[in-house]
């Protein structure tokens, strides 16, 4: 375990029992260490998370299947796009396919809620990352009620389905629930508004949602209570530290790399023969 965590982080944040409407959102659950050790810790992690996610890489250029897919939810400013800059963002762009998933298109409205999920899959040697994912259709849709509950309700069940076939099929999951204060977000949309580059950012609709936050508040204690599962846990990270929130899904991937003992792919050539090849150029 690395140093300030008192508690494993994938033991101090998974979801298990957990009641989000009581969550401390400011909290930093299993670390000891204030602002200035978290960010000094997580630059030394990132680089461990660099070192493994390249042999994940090689070990999947050289036919491995595994790979891992981080599934970020969050309501708006919970800091979803921070994790993909400043964690994923530190290892190599060839090993990571990034996926965020929107209003679905009218013609993804044809298909079944997952259709489109399964073709944004990581291949092998790969870290997907899902900023927004299949639970958007048992969380926006359940709150503003875009499909009838007899629809979003078996969902649950489906989900549960699909994450046992990816499991099954060499997908590590590191479900990952993002949570700030309603205050905290209001002043993450101020700052929005007062700075022209983060206009960009800023959407009237984000305000308007802030009136459905005990909605959304149930919708997600439904999906931790659901969906968190031996094989696909949900980890909950409180997230008004930004700071700690990165260093947490940091942490949580480190983890699920290292508990697939990775390895350089061994050379599939004679190395004494490419050496003396160069040598007598």
């Amino acid at each position: 375990m690395a140093k300030h965590w008192s508690v494993d982080p994938t033991e101090a944040l998974r979801a298990d029992g957990i009641q989000i409407a009581e969550l401390d959102t400011s909290a930093t659950p299993g670390f000891k260490g204030k602002k200035k050790a978290g960010q000094s810790l997580l630059a030394e992690r990132t680089q461990v998370l660099s070192d493994l996610q390249e042999k994940l890489y090689a070990s999947g250029r050289s036919g491995d299947s595994r790979s891992v897919l981080l599934v970020l939810q969050g309501m708006d400013t919970a800091g979803k796009g921070g994790i993909v800059r400043h964690v994923i963002g530190s290892v190599d762009p060839q090993g990571v396919d990034h996926a965020a998933f929107g209003v679905p298109t009218r013609a993804e409205k044809r298909h079944d809620f997952l259709w489109r999920i399964r073709k944004r899959l990581p291949e092998g040697g790969q870290i997907g990352v899902f900023d927004r994912s299949h639970y958007e259709d048992v969380l926006v849709a359940r709150v503003h009620e875009l499909v009838p509950e007899s629809v979003w309700r078996p969902r649950y069940t489906e989900i549960n389905a699909f994450e046992r076939e990816l499991v099954d099929s060499g997908i590590t999951l590191v479900k990952v629930a993002l949570f700030v204060s309603l205050d905290e977000q209001r002043r993450r949309l101020l700052e929005r508004l007062n700075r022209p580059d983060k206009y960009w950012k800023f959407k009237p609709a984000d305000i308007d949602e802030r009136a459905y936050w005990p909605d959304y508040t149930e919708a997600y204690q439904a999906v931790v209570d659901r969906t968190s599962t031996k094989g696909a846990p949900w980890y909950v990270v409180p997230a008004d530290h930004k700071w700690y929130a990165r260093l947490a899904v940091t942490e949580l991937l480190i983890d699920a790399l290292e508990q697939l003992q990775l390895d350089w792919p061994p050379a599939d050539f004679d190395i004494k023969e490419q050496k003396r090849r160069l040598r007598d150029e």
